[in-house]
């Protein structure tokens, strides 16, 4: 029998998904291995919460990596984890456990910029190919969330609102409790949205707005940033709204217009017609999904232009304002006409949307 979402524990109250999202992060540290530590690591970087909570755990998990691989390496054995996961834990190793920053945050105008430093570690993603079109055919040989090594990430799986959900922890995550929500898994869906799985997360983040309270759901389209090609969305909980919302733009009554093409829809039929157009004329797009509205941000495909050296790419964090920075010294300079001119790259031409 399909349960309220309201009913699980997990999504009871925002105290208890930290407590199961904490407590998911230390049981995780029973695997010896990289990609998990680093996983957890990641998220304790985000969240000083988070970091309280796992931090003698992980700590200790580190100095048993360290030893282990000093001796393989020390011996000349071949290292068999991923070539990105040693790479990014080498790179810890040279830094040292304890310099590793936590993530920073500041505000320019109305643009939000964060300093996240263990991101900027993991190797180039492959989503700043240049793709084409608005749809590419799962390709169970490829990358995606069925694969064996994943199913120990997923921290919730359950049946809800007559469909099958599994919840992944996000590997190098950019907000709080930053989630991989994936529908019906095993029905290897690419990832392209239909009118079923938009009401779907409507409804959902709707319903859990109730006990969770500043959740959101975001969705990238393929060539807009999305790195797996089977069909997920990104959970997060933001206490502040993103910049997207602010007041200031004319899409939400302001004076102020927007870099790229924003709608803002309070209707999901609607924001379906307008979705779907979007498909007819293959073009790409980032959805936020907030209780009672979505906001659709048009773009360009990506590598249709080019990223500026501050930034991995522009997904749905940073089409609604946020951006991502890996060098410190540029999260201190960038200003707000800096920012405003790279998202004006992914603008549409004046014939389209």
């Amino acid at each position: 029998m399909t349960k309220s979402l309201i009913s699980n524990e997990i999504f009871s109250s925002k105290k208890e998904f930290r407590h199961l999202f904490e407590q998911g992060l230390v049981n995780l540290l029973k695997h010896d291995e990289l990609g998990v530590f680093i996983l957890v690591m990641a998220n304790a970087c985000f969240d000083q919460h988070v970091h309280n909570y796992t931090n003698e755990a992980l700590l200790e998990k580190y100095h048993q990596l360290v030893k282990r691989y000093q001796f393989l390496l020390v011996d000349g054995q071949i290292l068999t984890e991923p070539e990105d996961d040693i790479l990014v834990f080498l790179k810890l190793m040279a830094m040292g456990f304890d310099k590793v920053s936590q993530t920073e945050f500041r505000q320019t105008e109305q643009w939000e910029l964060q300093f996240n430093h263990i991101r900027s570690l993991r190797p180039a993603r492959i989503s700043k190919n240049l793709v084409e079109g608005i749809k590419l055919n799962f390709n169970p040989d490829g990358f995606h969330f069925n694969k064996p090594f994943l199913q120990k990430e997923c921290f919730w799986s359950g049946e809800l609102n007559h469909k099958h959900l599994d919840i992944f922890y996000n590997k190098f995550p950019f907000a709080r409790f930053h989630s991989l929500l994936v529908p019906d898994r095993e029905a290897c869906l690419a990832q392209y949205l239909t009118l079923e799985y938009h009401l779907y997360i409507w409804q959902i983040t709707t319903e859990l707005s109730l006990t969770l309270p500043g959740i959101g759901m975001a969705y990238n389209s393929y060539g807009a940033y999305s790195s797996v090609n089977h069909l997920h969305f990104h959970l997060f909980i933001k206490e502040h709204p993103l910049p997207v919302m602010d007041p200031i733009w004319v899409h939400n009554g302001g004076n102020k217009s927007y870099p790229i093409d924003c709608h803002i829809f309070e209707s999901a039929q609607e924001a379906w017609h307008f979705i779907d157009s979007l498909h007819q004329q293959e073009i790409s797009y980032n959805l936020i999904y907030l209780p009672g509205k979505v906001i659709c941000l048009c773009r360009k495909h990506q590598g249709s232009y080019s990223d500026a050296s501050w930034s991995s790419g522009f997904a749905w964090y940073e089409v609604s304002g946020g951006f991502t920075t890996f060098n410190h010294t540029q999260f201190m300079s960038l200003d707000c006409q800096q920012l405003e001119q790279e998202l004006s790259l992914l603008k549409l031409d004046n014939d389209k949307t």
